[in-house]
């Protein structure tokens, strides 16, 4: 097993957190028994692309790409600093999209703001993780109104892909997660260990995908169906945590993909 078990049970139930935070946000934008001129719409003038739904992954990924291209040249530059400005920006931008599902806008942009402040100047364990328990809501409060679920499927097996090749054959995912601990700025849950310097994480990308998943899930078939998704994909990070090894970087997209689809399947059955 990876980790302490004490340690393993706490970041499975900060992801299953995460993502009911995250379909509470999605349910506050788009609420199905209110006409679309009627909806919450999104703060600071954001707009949703106008895309097909069937190749609304594109756009996506493509962004997927330029960002991950761009956290790439600044490790190779060493760059710690315009990391720190490019993450602020984007955790605030993100967290006032989640915010603003419950408050005003200006309420929203205060308390993002002072999130961001907090964790930047004033980190600890509480603060990083509740930042990033609301701040990947964002996703799927822009996203999952414009996905399929034939198109939001297709996004994951793709990323589920990519995370194979990064960890375990360019393995520059591993890099790029050293230089986020490094720097002290690091996208997904965090959760250290009571002694020494080890610590259990999980990426962004793992706990954002799997909720824009159940978001569009949630938007397609209801609440029950998008629970039941998030409880299984939760159960699959568990198992992945329960037998990887001490040491050793796994992809968990591949893992918790496979969790979406079998919760997303079982979910049509109940």
């Amino acid at each position: 097993m990876k980790h302490k078990v004490s340690v393993t049970i706490i970041l499975v139930i900060l992801f299953l957190a995460a993502q009911l935070i995250g379909l509470t946000v999605v349910n506050q934008y788009y609420k199905t028994d209110l006409p679309e001129d009627e909806q919450k719409v999104l703060p600071l003038g954001i707009e949703r692309p106008e895309v097909e739904e069937e190749f609304s992954y594109i756009p996506l990924l493509i962004a997927i790409v330029i960002a991950t291209g761009l956290a790439l040249l600044l490790i190779n530059l060493g760059a710690q600093k315009l990391w720190k400005v490019w993450f602020f920006v984007a955790t605030f931008y993100l967290l006032s999209i989640a915010f603003a599902a419950f408050f005003n806008d200006i309420i929203a942009f205060i308390i993002a703001l002072a999130l961001v402040l907090l964790r930047t100047f004033r980190l600890s364990v509480i603060s990083h993780n509740f930042v990033e328990l609301f701040v990947y809501s964002g996703i799927p409060a822009i996203f999952a109104p414009i996905l399929s679920i034939t198109s939001v499927s297709i996004l994951l097996i793709v990323i589920a892909i990519y995370d194979m090749i990064a960890v375990w054959k360019t393995k520059h995912m591993v890099k790029l997660a050293k230089f986020q601990t490094k720097s002290k700025v690091f996208a997904g849950l965090f959760i250290p260990y009571m002694k020494g310097k080890k610590a259990a994480i999980l990426g962004g990308g793992d706990v954002g995908f799997p909720m824009l998943f159940a978001g569009v899930v949630f938007l397609n078939y209801g609440w029950l169906s998008a629970i039941i998704t998030s409880v299984v994909t939760s159960i699959a990070l568990l198992i992945l945590l329960l037998m990887s090894k001490k040491n050793k970087f796994y992809p968990a997209m591949p893992f918790i993909g496979a969790g979406c689809f079998v919760g997303f399947f079982i979910s049509l059955l109940v």
